[in-house]
């Protein structure tokens, strides 16, 4: 790995750009986003929790936390400083901190939740990052993550070609698990939006081939399939912290 490449300060000024670039101004957010995003919210409605105390890290210009705030107190953490400099006044309800999570300090067993979507293939240290987050998390606490599928995307040509300043280290459905099950307790792992274009996903996801199963099938029930074996561009993963000592 290129030191200078990768520095944080390279990654603030990739992920300054990025933010602003395509989620700043966006009317709406792709297919992929929407479905993390309400994925999150319905685990949200799960949580027995009243005005839960949540912590987003990786939360870019703010899209999500705002919606989270409805639900409780939210705290905010984005490397992007400039970005996150806006977000603070267009949703003051939101506490909104600049920089690297990792070296942050964060109160330790202090929040009911921890959302993070796409930020795990963006960390240099992912084990030192589920540490921090279940470090983070009360007791009966609850992670909800979503990172990007390496099954899926080491297998689409629609995938752009890594920036300058973008680390990306996808992980596969067993990686990720292993990762979560050092320190908390999986409750549910998926895939949604089912991609792909090479290799054996070049037949799943052929459009002939599944016109063809959607005279028996329903389309719906067809991804849903490709989701549940984790065919999908995104990992979802809910967890919780159930006081165990880490393996």
């Amino acid at each position: 790995m290129n030191d200078r490449t990768y520095s944080i300060e390279a990654q603030t000024r990739f992920w300054n750009d990025w933010n602003s670039a395509n989620r700043e101004h966006a009317s709406s957010l792709p297919e992929v986003v929407a479905r993390q995003a309400d994925t999150v919210l319905g685990w949200m409605g799960d949580t027995a929790t009243e005005r839960p105390r949540i912590l987003e890290v990786g939360c870019g210009v703010g899209w999500l936390s705002r919606r989270l705030a409805a639900l409780g107190d939210v705290t905010a953490v984005d490397l992007s400083d400039e970005v996150i400099s806006r977000a603070r006044q267009r949703h003051p309800e939101v506490s909104f901190v600049a920089g690297d999570f990792l070296t942050l300090a964060i109160e330790t067993e202090s929040y009911d939740v921890v959302v993070s979507l796409e930020v795990l293939a963006h960390v240099v240290d992912q084990p030192a990052f589920v540490s921090k987050v279940a470090r983070c998390l009360r007791p009966g606490g609850c992670f909800m993550m979503s990172t990007q599928n390496r099954f899926a995307l080491s297998r689409w040509s629609e995938v752009v070609p890594q920036a300058d300043g973008q680390l990306r280290n996808w992980v596969d459905a067993k990686t990720l698990r292993g990762l979560l099950q050092r320190y908390l307790e999986v409750v549910s792992l998926s895939s949604i939006v089912p991609v792909g274009d090479r290799g054996l996903l070049r037949w799943v996801n052929s459009h002939k081939l599944n016109r063809i199963a959607e005279l028996c099938v329903s389309r719906e029930r067809i991804n849903a399939w490709k989701e549940r074996l984790f065919l999908g561009h995104t990992l979802m993963a809910l967890a919780r912290k159930d006081g165990r000592q880490p393996r």
